[in-house]
């Protein structure tokens, strides 16, 4: 099962992710905040929250968040970075974001970043997302967007899949917008937030790093379409470049 596959994956990432540069990005995180919009009386949800990074990005401006996420190293990595850092309005747990443990309309607002990309079928989440979060509520969700056309898509998804095998299809903004729809929400704002990573701390990273000549060989392979995944060089290092979608849609 994908499931056991994510879990495997993150298990053996939870430290190097929660000290990624990408994923503590202070600018990212306050924008993510900004867009957000949360209230100090609100209490919101981390739907997926790996470390608790964005948790812990949320928590001074709301009265409470939750986390969940399936992987229980991560969870249990996320409990101990907020208690040594005195955030006591944090709670974190194990479950699955498309079939949360939570009654309906029981939060006000609800966030999920890098996480539709690992999921089969992502509109679940964004629907749980919907069921959990109460009439007027905000549902944020950050994510890597794929390029529309189909050849570059192909491509991208595939080394993607080679370097994390949890990695399941990233959308394209088109999808993102649909899926949303399909939930019954109301896109009040979108944008793409360019990002890079270091590359070869990315493919560090992930299990699939035994493939790397693979990798590289692929990367000279780029459809001339192909906009959403780029590696560059910068001052003697690579770096992957591709956009960060990001939307707020209103319960």
């Amino acid at each position: 099962m994908h499931d056991e596959t994510v879990i495997a994956e993150f298990t053996g990432q939870a430290a190097s992710f929660n000290g990624a540069a990408v994923i503590n990005a202070p600018d990212i995180l306050e924008r993510l905040v900004q867009v957000a919009q949360p209230r100090p009386d609100q209490r919101w949800l981390d739907a997926a929250c790996g470390t608790g990074v964005v948790a812990r990005a949320l928590a001074p401006r709301v009265r409470e968040v939750i986390g969940v996420d399936a992987t229980p190293a991560m969870v249990e990595l996320a409990r101990e970075e907020a208690a040594a850092r005195g955030i006591a309005n944090v709670s974190f747990t194990t479950g699955d974001v498309t079939a949360l443990a939570l009654p309906e309309a029981s939060v006000d607002g609800a966030m999920s970043r890098f996480a539709l990309h690992h999921i089969p079928a992502p509109g679940r989440v964004v629907a749980e997302l919907a069921r959990v979060v109460s009439p007027g509520g905000a549902i944020v969700v950050a994510d890597i967007a794929a390029d529309e056309d189909l050849d570059a898509y192909a491509w991208s998804q595939e080394i993607e899949r080679l370097r994390d095998p949890s990695h399941w299809a990233a959308l394209t903004p088109r999808r993102l917008r649909e899926v949303g729809r399909a939930a019954g929400l109301t896109l009040e704002h979108e944008e793409l937030v360019a990002l890079a990573l270091d590359f070869e701390d990315w493919l560090a990273r992930g299990s699939g790093a035994v493939n790397a000549a693979v990798i590289e060989q692929a990367l000279t392979h780029a459809p001339a379409a192909a906009t959403s995944f780029a590696v560059r060089s910068h001052g003697g290092a690579r770096f992957l470049h591709y956009p960060l979608w990001v939307g707020r849609w209103r319960r």
